[in-house]
């Protein structure tokens, strides 16, 4: 035991085990709130007028149609009223873009759509070699946006 006249010995380490408590907390709130964050975002988007596409004089542009039930009209071939099947459109589209590759190409879907349906329909027209695609809309002051 030290007497009163001789100084301890100044211990040179941290105890590190309160700092390790706090992280572990402070992860477990992390790892909880992290899910949450990415969930259910509102996101406002802008309100505003698209302009419209310039068109080449001499293309005529090619239009792929989706409609409410989710099928697919192609605006190239005989029977343009007519649902078309991936591998029809995706033959059709193909067999246009390697004869004249700067033919401008537009989808155009119905507002009750699902996007998965518009999505698959943008997938088959990258598969075609489609490499631009512009979408058909209507006017701001036509279309009512849910506020």
């Amino acid at each position: 035991m030290p007497t009163p006249l001789q100084k301890r010995k100044l211990m040179g380490e941290i105890n590190v085990v309160p700092y390790i408590d706090v992280m572990l907390v402070l992860l477990i709130i992390f790892m909880v709130t992290a899910p949450l964050l990415t969930q259910g975002v509102k996101v406002e988007l802008p309100k505003a007028d698209a302009a419209a596409i310039e068109e080449a004089p001499d293309s005529q542009p090619m239009v792929l149609s989706v409609d409410a039930d989710g099928n697919l009209y192609l605006s190239v071939g005989d029977d343009e009223d007519q649902p078309k099947s991936a591998g029809e459109i995706v033959d059709l589209v193909g067999k246009v873009m390697s004869n004249s590759p700067e033919t401008p190409v537009f989808v155009e879907a119905d507002r009750a759509v699902d996007y998965g349906y518009v999505v698959g329909a943008m997938v088959l027209l990258q598969r075609g070699g489609v490499t631009s695609i512009g979408f058909v809309t209507d006017p701001l002051d036509t279309y009512p946006v849910p506020e």
